[in-house]
């Protein structure tokens, strides 16, 4: 540094001489601007620019360097010196009573809108008690105009009884509802808890497992009932013929007899009746004892980094798990990606069930080991086997109510299923996963045959196949419907030779250009991505299911058993 005290230290000088030097930016991290707080910046705006010359000097010795040396950073230290002063300058008293104001003016706020609040909530309530009071008295009218028709006994059995024309009747309040004298003497926010019936959590509309173009009632059509006795005279016999299993199931199979008829159709089940028994005990207990051989082995080096990852694929687990099990590593991470919006998957038994069934998948097939995405294909499983045990609606089910041998049983069923289905399409999981990338090369060139406007839509626009329909390959399109539409796609996947292997990809084609309106709207690549990751599938039932499988059918005809028609 020069010790010339009339110069400025190194890298000091005049900023606003400065070219280019750091200015403010008011309203992001300064406040806003005071011209008297600032009178030097606006001098300094109104100084023309210094004239560049066509070639600089250079400098000869230290002190020609530091004159003509500015430093960029010390802009605004003035002005911030008059912020420091200003601040110094305010008055104590007038902060404590604005803020002192500010508070008082809140809180009044905050009561007039309790009142408000209070007052509309007991104005419905009255009405409410009202519309209750005058339909107990037409309800009233009523029973005295039919009491010559019904006998107290009847009308008693009808009311208590859970039954109702041969067919269960969910009760819509677990306590019974009172009249108002019951319970006058009780706060009025009680009264009206009490007197709302009891309902299960919401479960969004692409959760739900009933079929969206159904009344949602237990009773069945005709033609359902009538296809019901075909499935049980047919699975009723000693040996069922597996091929006419396969035809019924090829456009869907009722939910009473689903269990049984995919573990048939999967080749879990034998044939011949008489000895299913006995393979369902043996396979039962060859997979526990898969689990004492191998399951406190995920703890191990080598196999840490599978197990969290499946922990984390599966639904979202409890805190507490990650917190006892610190080195698990693989098996947790796909376990929250597995349907989070049906709280059966959050149930903590269900989540270790589906722990164990990928483990001991992943170390009984080295070659691939876990691969994300696998584990959505326990849940069709799981799901259809629990049917087998419960009549009710599954998505809040708890399965803590059943027994554990039922628990067992359905673990062990989901395992062999998924491992029979996973045998057909296992390179689509081997290292570099060919088995996926060469659906997606097929796609795409069935896909240029059948509707070449979207195909040359999606080229214009950069959009690689591998891009979206990676995961149709990967997780059989679980991702893209909901989980109802997946059931019923795999009764046909079932029923269909190498249904997951090959005649997947004829349903991806005309999954695709079943959005072909959709995607010549969409312009650009960002829009179509969009569009092809997020499809509105959440209304999807049945039918549109059974459309999708047709037109799926009617390519394969026209392409299966020729593949130069791939070709131009």
């Amino acid at each position: 540094m020069s010790s010339d005290g009339n110069k400025r230290q190194f890298w000091k000088r005049n900023a606003a001489k400065v070219p280019g030097s750091i200015q403010h930016v008011y309203g992001a991290q300064h406040p806003p601007f005071d011209p008297l707080l600032h009178a030097n910046l606006i001098k300094a705006g109104n100084k023309p620019p210094p004239a560049t010359p066509g070639k600089p000097k250079k400098a000869t010795t230290f002190q020609e360097f530091e004159s003509t040396t500015s430093d960029a950073w010390d802009v605004g230290d003035d002005d911030d010196e008059l912020l420091a002063m200003a601040a110094q300058n305010l008055n104590i008293e007038v902060v404590m009573e604005t803020a002192n104001k500010v508070i008082e003016n809140h809180s009044r706020q905050q009561e007039r809108q309790r009142q408000d609040d209070t007052t509309e909530l007991e104005q419905r309530e009255e009405e409410e008690v009202a519309e209750d009071e005058e339909e107990d008295e037409e309800d009233e009218e009523d029973r005295v105009e039919e009491g010559d028709m019904t006998s107290p006994e009847v009308s008693l059995a009808s009311q208590s009884s859970p039954y109702t024309d041969g067919r269960l009747v969910k009760s819509h309040s677990e306590a019974p509802i009172g009249s108002p004298k019951d319970v006058a003497g009780e706060p009025a926010a009680l009264h009206r808890q009490r007197s709302l019936p009891h309902r299960p959590p919401l479960i969004p509309l692409v959760a739900r497992m009933a079929d969206q173009n159904t009344s949602g009632t237990l009773a069945m059509t005709e033609r359902e009932a009538s296809r019901l006795d075909k499935f049980r005279q047919l699975l009723a016999g000693p040996n069922t013929d597996l091929e006419e299993l396969r035809k019924l199931s090829w456009s869907g199979i009722p939910r009473q007899v689903r269990p049984i008829t995919w573990k048939l159709l999967s080749g879990y089940l034998p044939a011949n009746a008489e000895r299913r028994e006995s393979v369902l005990q043996r396979k039962r207990q060859e997979y526990f004892g898969f689990i004492q051989q191998y399951y406190d082995s995920r703890n191990d080096e080598h196999h840490q980094d599978t197990y969290r990852q499946i922990h984390i694929d599966i639904p979202r687990m409890n805190p507490e798990s990650l917190v006892l099990q610190p080195k698990v590593t693989e098996i947790h991470i796909d376990i929250p990606r597995t349907n989070p919006l049906i709280p059966l998957f959050q149930q903590a038994s269900v989540q270790e069930i589906f722990e164990r069934i990928l483990f001991i998948w992943a170390i009984r097939h080295p070659a691939s080991g876990y691969v994300q995405g696998i584990n959505d294909l326990v849940t069709p499983f799981f799901v259809v086997f629990v049917f087998e045990y419960i009549e009710e609606e599954v998505e809040n089910f708890d399965v803590s109510s059943l027994q554990e041998e039922a628990l067992r049983n359905i673990e062990a069923d989901s395992f062999w299923c998924m491992s029979k289905l996973l045998d057909g399409i296992q390179d689509n999981y081997t290292f570099a996963q060919p088995g996926i990338q060469r659906k997606v090369k097929v796609l795409e060139e069935l896909v240029s045959r059948i509707d070449e406007s979207v195909h040359r839509h999606m080229q214009h626009y950069e959009v690689e196949y591998l891009q979206f329909a990676f995961r149709w390959m990967n997780n059989l399109l679980m991702r893209e419907l909901p989980l109802r539409c997946t059931i019923r796609l795999w009764d046909t996947y079932q029923a269909e030779p190498e249904g997951f292997s090959h005649f997947h990809l004829y349903v991806c084609a005309a999954f695709l250009v079943r959005w072909r309106k959709e995607i010549l709207e969409e312009k650009d690549f960002q829009g179509l991505m969009i569009l092809l990751q997020n499809l509105p599938t959440m209304h999807w039932g049945n039918e549109e299911v059974s459309v999708l499988l047709a037109e799926a059918y009617r390519l394969k005809f026209a392409f299966a058993d020729a593949p130069n028609h791939y070709k131009r």
